[in-house]
C-alpha cells in the first residue's frame, strides 16, 4: 500500500480540506519585495533583515524590501541575487538548494525580470511555475490514474503521493520540454507518448510553508497512456507507482494527508472536469470549484 497518515478519528474530512491547505498565509506577516516599484513578492520581516547587509542589491525603507533602481536589467539583477543567495547558503539559509533557477517575472508569459535559484524563491514570496501530469486511463471500471509515492529521499515532501509525474518550470525550458524531460525522468515516458499531454489550465496558490511563502501557479496535463504501460522511475525520486481508480485516488486524498499538499488541487481540477465529481454528487461541488478558482469562504 502507498502511504499511511490519516487525519484525527471522528474528526469531519472535506475536500476543501486540502484547497484551503494551498491558501493557507497571513500577508500581515510579511512585507511587499518590490522591484521596478512593483510588489513581485513579499518576504518576513526577519528575512528582510537579514538582507538589509546587502545595501548595494536592496533598500529597505519602512513597510516594505525593494531592489535597488540601479540594477534596471535581467542580467544586472540576476548576477546581483545570486551573490545574495550564494553567501546566505553559505550561513545555512536554504538547506535545499538545488542547483536550478527559475525564471521570475510578473505573469507567465511575461519576460522575465531575473532568474533565481528555486530554493531561495519562496524565501522572497516570488511567482514559481510548474507542471502537474495527470497520467490516466479509461479502464472497463471507469478512470483510473497512475500515482506515484515519491522517495524517502526526496529534499521536498518526502514519501508523498504524487502524480505520474510533476516538476517545477527551470528557466530556458517550454512547458511542454519540461513535461517531456520530466515524464522520462520520472516515469519512463517515452517523448513521443509524453508529447501527446495536453494542457488543460492551471491552478494557482499561495501558503506558507517551511520553505517559505509558496506563490505558484502550476499547470495541469492530462496524459492518456495505453492499458498496458507501465511507469519505471529512472532518476531515483519516485519510490513506486500503482494504478487506482480515480474513486480511490478522491478517497484518498479526502481522508488523508498522504498526498503532497499541491498535488491535490490537480486532482480535484481532474475530477471536476472529467465529472467523476458534480454537482448532483457532490454536496461541495460549488464551493470546490470555486475554491480551486481561489475564491475560498470559511
Amino acid at each position: 500500500m502507498l502511504g499511511s497518515g490519516h487525519e484525527h478519528p471522528g474528526r469531519t474530512v472535506s475536500y476543501l480540506d486540502r484547497i484551503r491547505a494551498c491558501h493557507r498565509w497571513n500577508p500581515a506577516d510579511y512585507l511587499p519585495f518590490l522591484v521596478d516599484g512593483v510588489a513581485l513578492g513579499a518576504v518576513d520581516p526577519a528575512f528582510r533583515e537579514r538582507l538589509t547587509a546587502f545595501p548595494e542589491v536592496f533598500t529597505a525603507a519602512a513597510g516594505h524590501l525593494a531592489l535597488v533602481p540601479a540594477l534596471d536589467s535581467f542580467d544586472a539583477r540576476s548576477a546581483a541575487l545570486a551573490e545574495v543567495t550564494a553567501a546566505l547558503r553559505a550561513e545555512g539559509a536554504f538547506p535545499n538548494w538545488r542547483g536550478e533557477d527559475y525564471p521570475v517575472a510578473l505573469a507567465w508569459g511575461r519576460p522575465p525580470l531575473f532568474r533565481m535559484e528555486r530554493a531561495a524563491v519562496p524565501r522572497f514570496g516570488l511567482p514559481a511555475y510548474g507542471v502537474h501530469v495527470n497520467g490516466f486511463l479509461r479502464g472497463p471500471e471507469g478512470l483510473e490514474m497512475w500515482i506515484g509515492k515519491r522517495a524517502r529521499t526526496k529534499q521536498t515532501a518526502p514519501g508523498k503521493l504524487d502524480h505520474i509525474t510533476a516538476g517545477g518550470q527551470p528557466y530556458g525550458l517550454g512547458l511542454t520540454e519540461n513535461v517531456i524531460k520530466e515524464c522520462a525522468e520520472e516515469a519512463g515516458i517515452p517523448a513521443e507518448l509524453a508529447a501527446t499531454a495536453v494542457p488543460v489550465g492551471a491552478v494557482r496558490y499561495r501558503c506558507t510553508r517551511p520553505e517559505g511563502l509558496r506563490n505558484d501557479v502550476a499547470f495541469c496535463f492530462d496524459l492518456e497512456l495505453p492499458s498496458d504501460f507501465r511507469p519505471e522511475n529512472t532518476d531515483g525520486e519516485v519510490e513506486s507507482f500503482e494504478r487506482w481508480p480515480v474513486a480511490r485516488v478522491l478517497e484518498r486524498l479526502r481522508d488523508t494527508t498522504d498526498f503532497k499538499f499541491n498535488v491535490a488541487l490537480v486532482i480535484l481540477h481532474f475530477a471536476v472536469r472529467h465529472g467523476v465529481l458534480s454537482p448532483d454528487s457532490e454536496p461541495e461541488y460549488q464551493a470546490i470549484v470555486e475554491g480551486l478558482a481561489g475564491r475560498l469562504s470559511e
